[in-house]
């Protein structure tokens, strides 16, 4: 048997979708002696009918639906490679990586990676979801190509695109609000503080007051978030992920003296902003355009 052509293939779906060779022939730009002759060259390579005309309709033979089917999967497999093909000819990247802290919030992240999805869809997405130190060691590694975070490692431009807020937060019936006056850091000091790890593999580094006599330590925000709503401690938290949580009253803020909120300026930096690719700027551009709306206060 000779092989088929996923051109012959394309015609045969232009001819069933459109009604028939006339009707194709308009639509994909062939002469309809071109698509009658790849059709019926079709037919008698595979040895079997895959048309058959009703009136002036041509429709799928039984045997036809079944073989358009599964070169359906090919020629959409096809189209999706040569659209891949000439992005990469355009110079739009295949894969870009990011790490974001986990300062930032999530639902800005998210927006703006449906605005790449729309704009690059054939683009993949690795991000890297770290704490402090771990994002800029990432982009001093060359892994990713934009970083947000609240540090810019030596030897780089960081823009700033928003003032993060860290809020102090406890469950409301934690023996802290039962106190009923403003809090020092004496108060504190006594009762369990939930911080997170920084993520670097390297040299890692602290941030905000650390002076608990007991303190737990996990990997992940939301992993502190949960803890300090069920009550397991204290915590200075993003104003981003809290929200939600004080609004249905389970955290309240601690009402200290001074620092119960404190202020994180957040930057965007590119690993080499000159050779960033049609997409890396794109993200980085609907990125600042989520910030820009940013409220600092509750």
């Amino acid at each position: 048997m000779n092989r088929t052509s996923l051109e012959q293939w394309r015609m045969l779906r232009a001819v069933v979708h459109h009604g028939g060779f006339a009707q194709a022939a308009q639509a994909i730009h062939k002469s309809q002696s071109t698509i009658n002759h790849a059709v019926h060259k079709l037919q008698d390579q595979l040895g079997l009918p895959l048309l058959e005309v009703v009136g002036r309709k041509a429709r799928l033979t039984e045997a036809g639906e079944l073989m358009l089917r599964r070169a359906g999967q090919l020629l959409d497999q096809a189209e999706l490679l040569e659209d891949i093909a000439d992005g990469l000819a355009q110079g739009i990247e295949a894969e870009i990586a990011i790490a974001v802290d986990e300062l930032f919030p999530p639902e800005y992240m998210a927006n703006a990676l449906q605005g790449l999805s729309q704009a690059y869809p054939n683009t993949r997405v690795q991000l890297m979801e770290t704490i402090l130190s771990g994002g800029p060691e990432k982009l001093i590694a060359g892994e990713v190509e934009l970083l947000i975070a609240a540090e810019v490692p030596q030897g780089f431009l960081g823009e700033p695109i928003m003032q993060a807020q860290f809020i102090a937060v406890a469950h409301p019936e934690h023996p802290l609000h039962h106190l009923r006056r403003p809090l020092n850091l004496a108060d504190l000091s006594g009762h369990r503080q939930i911080v997170v790890r920084d993520s670097a593999l390297g040299d890692k580094a602290d941030a905000g007051w650390l002076g608990a006599e007991q303190r737990w330590t996990v990997s992940h925000v939301a992993t502190s978030v949960d803890m300090v709503c069920r009550g397991m401690g204290f915590a200075w938290l993003p104003a981003s992920r809290v929200r939600p949580h004080i609004q249905q009253g389970s955290l309240a803020e601690l009402a200290l003296e001074t620092g119960a909120r404190r202020l994180s300026t957040v930057y965007l930096t590119h690993a080499g902003e000159d050779r960033a690719g049609p997409a890396v700027r794109h993200l980085a551009s609907l990125l600042s355009t989520e910030c820009a709306s940013y409220e600092n206060f509750l």
